[in-house]
């Protein structure tokens, strides 16, 4: 008897996924602690303002790099419009070696049928 996938199984075998992941925290709170820590002075220690929205202290820590990334005040981060620019590129790239994958299987395929002496 065989067995049936759902959309979502399907999905997962072809290496795409059909939901993203939840987020822990929400898009507005990761906003309003960014600004809140910017605009505070001095600068509070991220661990005590992290204890205090309760959130852990390295998420806090690194939704403040990206904006500080994203305003151009750090080069050692992808601004956020660089890291899915890259997450594009990549995934176009990995679509465009299976194709070739399938060309190059393909071929040989094809030569072997019109010439079955040759040598593989």
């Amino acid at each position: 008897m065989r067995s049936r996938l759902t959309a979502g199984q399907m999905g997962l075998m072809r290496g795409t996924s059909t939901m993203a992941a939840p987020r822990k925290y929400s898009l507005e709170l990761r906003e309003r602690a960014v600004r809140m820590y910017r605009t505070t002075e001095p600068k509070p220690q991220i661990k005590k303002m992290a204890v205090d929205l309760g959130v852990h202290p390295e998420a806090l820590r690194g939704w403040i790099r990206q904006a500080e990334a994203d305003a151009g005040e750090r080069d050692d981060r992808l601004t956020t419009d660089e890291r899915a620019e890259l997450t594009a590129l990549r995934k176009e790239n990995a679509q465009l070696k299976r194709a070739n994958d399938v060309l190059r299987t393909a071929s040989a395929f094809f030569a072997a049928q019109l010439d079955p002496t040759r040598p593989r």
